[in-house]
């Protein structure tokens, strides 16, 4: 697909990958990726190379800010452990909307990268689950749920300058 027919959030997120120096494979998916299991089914990979990027958000004086944990397909985040390891308060859970506004993504579709709000004055609040450093390759959604890109472990950390955690209990 020509980058003029590329999606816009695709073309969002392939712009951040290519700024950081990361090399990537973005894959079209015949069908949705919106869930860890369809797109390793997809793909023909482990669930647990599927990097699910899941929206929470934190209340602050200065207002309901986003927390982005990228964790690995094979299990679910532990939202007390997260916050009580990273020192965060509790994480809530975001609507569709609230994601849109921060990440400029439809949930499904949620990149760790290319959130129309990053940038030099705002970047999220970003906890990179240690478990997809079990992988050589993870996949991640590139800004839309039948759209995936290739990173590694490190990739993900640098880019989205993330904190490494275990963000389940296996």
């Amino acid at each position: 697909m020509s980058d003029q027919h590329e999606h816009a959030s695709v073309r969002r997120v392939r712009a951040a990958l290519e700024s950081a120096g990361i090399a990537t494979d973005i894959k079209h998916l015949d069908e949705s990726a919106g869930t860890a299991v369809l797109a390793a089914a997809a793909l023909g990979v482990e669930v647990g190379q599927i990097a699910s990027s899941i929206v929470f958000k934190v209340s602050t004086p200065e207002g309901d800010r986003p927390v982005l944990v990228v964790t690995s397909g094979r299990h679910r985040v532990d939202t007390n452990l997260v916050a009580d390891t990273a020192g965060l308060p509790k994480l809530g859970r975001a609507d569709a909307d609230f994601v849109r506004e921060w990440s400029g993504f439809a949930i499904g579709g949620v990149s760790p990268v290319g959130w129309i709000h990053a940038g030099e004055s705002f970047k999220p609040i970003t906890i990179v689950d240690t478990a997809l450093a079990d992988y050589q390759v993870i996949w991640a959604a590139c800004g839309l749920h039948d759209v995936v890109c290739s990173m590694t472990f490190d990739d993900v950390v640098g880019v989205t300058g993330g904190t490494p955690l275990a963000a389940a209990i296996d």
